[in-house]
């Protein structure tokens, strides 16, 4: 039997008015076994994550915040200092796909104006995963809308949605197609040579489904950011982020061309 060792939690004072609640992933020492409920997650806006491909050994990021009044301002969810845009249902319920390396992580809730409700510090102990090398992460502000990853290495290979992964290992880990992202690329041995990061406006989200018809649409503007993140949870960590419009369905955009 595995020994869990429960520490405390981080929590930082909530604001009185806004109830909030950050029930997953637990603080303190984890293991991925212990953590990853992908398989069983319940709970998310629109519908339930999907796995596909590589997505496996990811953690849910789970709880309930009391949503604001005014649709057009989110709260946000910071996971290891990534900011994405944060969705619930009708009762407040969100539910993120994440996939966390080993060593120290953290999730914080805060509100619209910027303001921290609430923060979870853990230790991820599963060393059987080898420590993500380049991670690119792909998070966007409209929930109607669904934006595809495309990352090209320098061997040729594509990891997209319909290959998500390589042959020489790694690749999407999380594609999210039921709200604002993540999706997530990762590499824990990559290849020397030039990376290309893709973004594509694929479509939108609607009652029956998803559509590509632009009447209506509710932003006529959507962003996406782009986190590109290299030895993550090292005393080496680099990151770089960027922030690039999307204007119309099929918009297909290279984000960065980077050499490691």
């Amino acid at each position: 039997m595995q020994l869990r060792h429960v520490f405390s939690l981080l929590l930082l004072a909530a604001a009185p008015a806004l109830a909030q609640e950050l029930a997953s992933p637990s603080g303190g020492w984890n293991r991925r076994g212990q953590v990853d409920q992908s398989a069983q997650a319940g709970v998310a806006y629109p519908y339930s994550p999907i796995d596909r491909g590589a997505q496996v050994n990811r953690s849910m990021i789970k709880g309930k915040i009391a949503a604001s009044r005014d649709k057009r301002v989110r709260h946000q969810l910071i996971v290891n200092g990534n900011p994405m845009p944060l969705l619930t249902d009708s009762s407040g319920y969100y539910a993120r796909p994440y996939r966390f390396g080993a060593g120290s992580n953290s999730v914080e809730l805060r509100t619209p104006q910027g303001k921290s409700m609430r923060r979870i510090q853990f230790y991820e102990a599963d060393r059987s995963s080898a420590q993500p090398v380049i991670r690119v992460i792909c998070s966007w502000d409209d929930p109607d809308s669904e934006i595809d990853m495309h990352i090209i290495t320098p061997d040729g290979q594509h990891a997209w949605w319909a290959g998500p992964v390589l042959k020489t290992g790694g690749g999407l880990d999380t594609d999210s197609v039921d709200g604002p992202g993540p999706e997530m690329f990762t590499l824990a041995s990559p290849m020397r040579g030039n990376y290309h990061v893709y973004i594509n406006y694929w479509g939108k989200l609607g009652d029956n489904g998803y559509h590509f018809d632009e009447t209506g649409r509710r932003k006529q503007i959507i962003t996406a950011r782009i986190t590109l993140v290299f030895n993550e949870n090292t005393p080496r960590e680099k990151r770089e982020s960027m922030v690039l419009p999307l204007r119309s369905i099929g918009d297909l955009k290279l984000v960065k061309s980077f050499l490691y």
